[in-house]
């Protein structure tokens, strides 16, 4: 499992640059992680619902995975 998350570190990227960014401007995952770190995610009249997390979800796991795929590259070589 490991070594087929560090060969495919291409389609991550890819991923991460398409899917991981869009909508372009700006990208969802920004305007998610902005929600987040505001600390209006959890409560109060604006927080993020179902299809909020969802959607973090899906824009944030190419850039999970490219992460876990660079750190997994970098290990080998120590």
């Amino acid at each position: 499992m490991k070594e087929k998350i560090r060969q495919n570190w291409k389609l991550f990227l890819l991923a991460s640059v398409t899917l991981g960014l869009a909508p372009f401007r700006p990208p969802h995952i920004v305007g998610k992680l902005q929600w987040i770190m505001g600390g209006n995610a959890f409560s109060g009249e604006h927080a993020m619902q179902f299809m909020d997390w969802f959607d973090l979800f899906l824009h944030g796991t190419p850039w999970v995975l490219l992460i876990v795929s660079i750190l997994l590259h970098i290990f080998r070589k120590i």
